[in-house]
């Protein structure tokens, strides 16, 4: 592959997607500009109107095995997240502390 454009149709097939590097650049665009009409119109909006909220970002195809990389990461967040609370809880609020 040396030698080959990184956008290149060998790397589309590789990577499992027909998309570009642009492809994905405007993509992260679109979802930018939404993010700032919204906070724009949050801001001018009237004092009694609900926010506005933020849009969904653009589908981005991802494989199997990203999926499961950002999956397992959330999931080691979460533990470390509760575990970080307990730990205040029981410097806290010894009584209330989960004993094991």
């Amino acid at each position: 592959m040396e030698g080959l454009p990184p956008d290149g149709a060998l790397a589309r097939k590789l990577a499992g997607h027909p998309l570009q590097y642009a492809d994905f650049r405007l993509a992260d665009l679109v979802d930018q500009i939404g993010l700032l009409l919204t906070d724009f119109r949050n801001a001018n909006r009237g004092e009694k109107a609900a926010p506005q909220p933020y849009p969904e970002k653009v589908w981005r195809p991802e494989s199997a095995k990203a999926k499961k990389k950002r999956e397992k990461k959330a999931r080691k967040e979460s533990v470390d997240a509760r575990a970080g609370y307990m730990r205040i809880v029981s410097q806290v609020t010894p009584e209330y502390a989960e004993k094991g």
